[in-house]
Order: C-alpha cells, then structure tokens, then sequence
C-alpha cells in the first residue's frame, strides 16, 4: 500500500467520525509505509533523519492498522542497528549516524513497541528473538538512573552523562520500563531489579517535580506524566484541568511551547491518547478534530501551525505525527493492543523501595 493508491481496507478502530473516514485512515497508514525504507528505518519523512522513538511509534501505527510486517521490519532495524552498549544513536539519515549522542528515553521505547507488536500479533517467536535487545536497552538506561529515582536524560558521545533528568522524558522511560517488565512476565524471565527502578522513577515523576530541569513552558511537561502512565485518577484530571487553558488552542489544537502562537499535531494527539486514558474520551475527540486543518490530500500531517502567521511549519510531513494521531484513534475505538500499552492498568506496577517512602523524601 502506498500514499494515494485508493481505498484500502482498514480496522473498524481506525475509523472515526470527524477524524478519519475509512479511506482517509487508508491513506495516512500509507503515508508512513511510503517513507518507510526498505531496510525498515521509518524517518521523520523521506530524506529526513530517523531517531529510534518516533522511528518506534510510526511502528506501533502500523501495527494498529494490521501492517505487522512493516511494522516487525521496524523493530529489526532496531535489533540491527543497536549499539554494543544496549543504546541507538540520537539521529540516523539514510543509514548513516548523524547525532551521536544516546537518549535515555529513545532508547527505552522499544521496549512499549515491542509490547505493543506482540499484543497485536500473539508472535511468541518474534518475541522471544527480540527479548536480548530488549534487555541490553533497559541495562543502558538503567545505568543511567540517579540516586533519586530519575534517569539523566542521555549519554554524550564521550561516555558522560549531564546530572539532569527531563520530565517528559523520565515519564516515558517510565513507561517503557512497565512495558519491559510485562515482556518480562509474559517470558517467565524475572527482573526485580527493573521493578525496584521503575517504582523508584514513577515515584519521582509523581512526587518531586524539583527533581527536573523546567520545561515548564512545553506541553509535553504538562500531560506525559499522564500518557506515560505515572498519573491516573483525581490526580491526573486535576494536572489536565491546570493548564488546558494555557495550551489548549480551541479549534486549531495544543501549543508545543505556551509562549508561542503555534500548535502542532503530534502534541495534539498524544494529549487526546492521555485524555482517553483518564476517561476523557469526548475532549480527545474533539483535539483530533481540532487538528485536520494539518491534514494533507496524500494522508500526511504536517508538523505544525503558526496560527498569527496563519502560516504551516515547518513544512514537513512526520510519520510520527500521523503515527500519533493513528494510536490516538485506536484507542478511542477500542483497539486492545494500544488500550493495553496506554491504558496502564494491566502493566506492572513497579516497587519502590525504602528510601522512595513519602515519609522519607
């Protein structure tokens, strides 16, 4: 399937009225597969760089709209591409290392991808032969936790590492450690020490925002420690409730930064992913309607609006802004894989050990 080959057939999960018709879902999943390379590599666009977390949520798009051998050859990039040490790059163009630096975060999503995959697939097979990455990337991330629970946020190319955690980051490896941990129960392969790090950091994340560098004024701060799970109930909808009004751009979307007239598509549709999550289905809805002024004819998305300007930036076409509006949809119609991953109630917890006590912090 290709951009612009016509009606294709597409799950029942990715049709959803306002949003996406059956052909126009058909054509956003082709969107991505047309940018997909044929070694696996999904990069931002054709000719852009890959970075192996966005590179992982276009994966998991196309395992909601049943491409699971596209989606399968994505994760093989990673298992080919994966450095000694269990990290990826930052960046890659065309195969070739463009960013040498190694983010925490990047490198602890495939861990919710391959979940995911396997949730949508049952290939026990796959999973088992993509379990040994898996680990060495929890390994590298792991070494980079903190004292307090944190994870610093990359390693340099030298082999340093910055004493900073970001927020947005931390909320995602947080994420990806409960993903680990399931992969882990669903092999019978035990890692109380990867329990004890993720109660340890979902603590931190929860509990000690001084513990972060301030992003304050980016969107993704303000809901992703609702998408990555941290957060649910009253405490969850009181941090949405907050800011809405500070990022919430009423029929256009969310802002990426508070301070700046534009909205961008893939903040607008992880904040409706983390609003289904927490029950707010209808609001979700109407953030992924609020954003098809990005759409494109070819079933791209651009990446964002200058709303003052009335003005498309950049202009570019991301597959992991139509892979985010794409996961976004299935879970508001149901699709178990992705309800799963998001939904957090059936991931492991984690353990906090002694000192991550409230009493003690």
């Amino acid at each position: 399937m290709t951009a612009g080959s016509g009606p294709v057939a597409v799950p029942d999960v990715l049709v959803l009225p306002g949003v996406l018709d059956a052909e126009q879902a058909a054509a956003t999943v082709g969107s991505i597969l047309a940018d997909q390379r044929a070694d696996g590599g999904i990069p931002w666009f054709a000719g852009g760089h890959l970075d192996p977390w966005d590179h992982t949520e276009a994966a998991m798009a196309l395992d909601v709209a049943g491409e699971h051998a596209a989606a399968e050859a994505a994760y093989r990039w990673l298992m080919k591409h994966q450095n000694p040490d269990g990290s990826w790059y930052s960046a890659y163009t065309d195969g070739a290392v463009t960013d040498r630096n190694r983010e925490s975060n990047f490198c602890a999503y495939i861990a919710v991808g391959v979940w995911h995959h396997h949730l949508a697939t049952g290939d026990d097979t796959f999973l088992e032969e993509v379990w040994p990455t898996v680990v060495r990337a929890v390994e590298f991330v792991l070494d980079l936790q903190r004292p307090d629970g944190t994870v610093a946020w990359r390693r340099d190319e030298d082999g340093s590492a910055p004493d900073e955690a970001l927020l947005t980051g931390c909320s995602s490896v947080h994420h990806a450690l409960r993903c680990a941990l399931a992969i882990a129960d669903c092999l019978e392969e035990p890692q109380p020490d990867w329990e004890l790090a993720a109660g340890r950091l979902g603590h931190a994340v929860t509990g000690h925002p001084e513990a972060f560098l301030d992003k304050d004024r980016y969107s993704m701060d303000w809901y992703y420690p609702v998408l990555g799970t941290a957060l649910r109930g009253a405490a969850a909808q009181e941090r949405i409730e907050r800011d809405w009004n500070r990022f919430v751009v009423p029929g256009l979307g969310v802002r990426c930064v508070s301070d700046r007239p534009w909205v961008t598509g893939g903040e607008s549709a992880e904040l409706a992913l983390a609003l289904w999550a927490i029950g707010e289905s209808d609001r979700a809805v109407e953030i992924l309607r609020s954003i098809q002024h990005l759409r494109h004819r070819d079933g791209g998305y651009w990446t964002g609006y200058v709303f003052e300007d009335d003005a498309v930036w950049p202009e570019e076409r991301t597959t992991w802004t139509a892979g985010a509006l794409l996961l976004a949809v299935a879970a508001l119609g149901g699709d178990e894989a992705t309800a799963t991953v998001f939904g957090g109630a059936r991931l492991p917890t984690g353990l906090a050990d002694e000192c991550c006590a409230p009493q003690d912090c």
